[in-house]
Formats: structure tokens, C-alpha cells, sequence
């Protein structure tokens, strides 16, 4: 069975590895391991510790094939990711990510990079958890809607969940805190994502899609 090490941000992308990827992978024998960041135990951190880490997955397995689920919009200039300062000229976001996950893959060792996927989510985890309304209905009481108003609008006017607002105030986990009465990311976000299920995400976002069909094909 082959292994992919997908290295997340948290407890939230483990959840999310564990209770909705590898279902799906089971069907193309692969086998998923969903380690968090280790030198901040979670959480973005600068490049180089977490290349540090890349580096040392695919090198203690040869036969391992290792990528991220990290957010966009936790990185900063100051992370000192490649290619950084560049892809900040782009003003299509999905180019932005394209130049930031070829200069993260062009800067992992020559010897074991073509086993290295990176995937940079944009904007954040949470924006995969806008696609269907009804699957909040399922999950959440109406008594725990804090601004149900606000889920409808959220959903009416960004038709792609990668591309909801990146600001501090409009950001998904954002959003969602205001939408549903203590919001837990951890166990609420697993539920809604096992509720709307890999296909219907897939199909309403690109760019993850196009990271699952690359993981698919290895």
C-alpha cells in the first residue's frame, strides 16, 4: 500500500485526513499519515523548519510520497517562503498559489523532491466547509445559529469557497464563529465535512480538486 505523509496546520486538518480523505483513498490503496507542523505543533512556521521536516519524512522513507495542507492566509512575509515576494505581484490568486507551491517544491533537495506534492489551501481549511447549506442544517439546531443571515449571504455570494474574503474580519473561520454559537473547528468542522463529502467539495473547488486528483495519480 502506498503512503502519502500529508503534513497539516493542526488538529482541524487531521480530523479532516482521518474522517474524509482516507475513506476515499482507501478505494486507490493508499494509506494517508496526517503529522501536524512539529516545530510549532501546529500552526504555519518559516520555511525552513518546515522544510526541515518535508526533508526528513522523505528521506526516512524512500517510498513515501509527503505533501501539506497549510493555509494561505496564516503565511506571511516573514515565514520567508519561497518565491514569496514574487507571487505577491499576482493579482490572480490561483497563479499566486501555483508560484508559491513551485518555489516550496523547486527548493526541496533535488534527490527526493519528485516525491514531495505541495499544497498551499486557499484561503483557508475552513472555505472547503461552505459548499452546502443544507449540511448545516443537518448538523446545527436552529437555537445554535448565532446569524444564520450571514450563512446565507456567505453562500450566495461566493459561488467558489476557495475565494471567500481573506481579511481578518471575513476570513472562513472568521465567518463561521460568527455564524454558529461556539463554533469548535476541530469537532464541528469534521462533522460538516463528512456531511458534504469529498465529491461535492471537489467539484466546487478547483484547486483542491486538482491536489486530490495529483494525490490520486501517485
Amino acid at each position: 500500500m502506498q503512503r502519502i505523509i500529508i503534513i497539516g496546520e493542526g488538529q482541524t486538518e487531521q480530523s479532516f485526513c482521518k474522517d474524509v480523505l482516507q475513506p476515499h483513498f482507501n478505494k486507490c490503496s493508499i494509506f494517508l499519515q496526517n503529522p501536524v507542523i512539529k516545530k510549532n505543533n501546529g500552526g504555519i512556521v518559516n520555511w525552513e523548519a518546515l522544510k526541515h521536516q518535508i526533508e526528513l519524512h522523505l528521506l526516512q522513507d524512500p517510498t513515501a510520497f509527503v505533501t501539506t495542507l497549510i493555509d494561505y492566509y496564516g503565511i506571511h512575509a516573514h515565514h520567508n517562503f519561497p518565491e514569496w515576494t514574487e507571487a505577491q505581484k499576482l493579482p490572480d490568486k490561483n497563479e499566486r498559489m501555483t508560484m508559491l507551491e513551485n518555489g516550496m517544491q523547486n527548493d526541496i533537495r533535488a534527490d527526493v523532491r519528485r516525491r514531495f506534492v505541495p499544497y498551499i489551501q486557499l484561503h483557508e481549511f475552513e472555505g472547503l466547509l461552505f459548499i452546502d447549506i443544507e449540511a448545516f442544517e443537518n448538523i446545527f439546531e436552529k437555537n445554535e445559529f448565532a446569524d444564520y443571515g450571514y450563512l446565507i449571504e456567505t453562500f450566495e455570494n461566493n459561488p467558489n469557497p476557495e475565494m471567500i474574503n481573506d481579511s481578518s474580519e471575513t476570513a472562513p473561520s472568521k465567518r463561521l464563529s460568527k455564524i454558529i454559537h461556539g463554533y469548535s473547528k476541530v469537532t464541528a468542522g469534521s462533522l460538516l465535512a463528512q456531511e458534504i463529502g469529498i465529491g461535492k467539495i471537489r467539484s466546487k473547488c478547483p484547486r483542491f480538486n486538482d491536489w486530490i486528483t495529483k494525490l490520486e495519480q501517485i
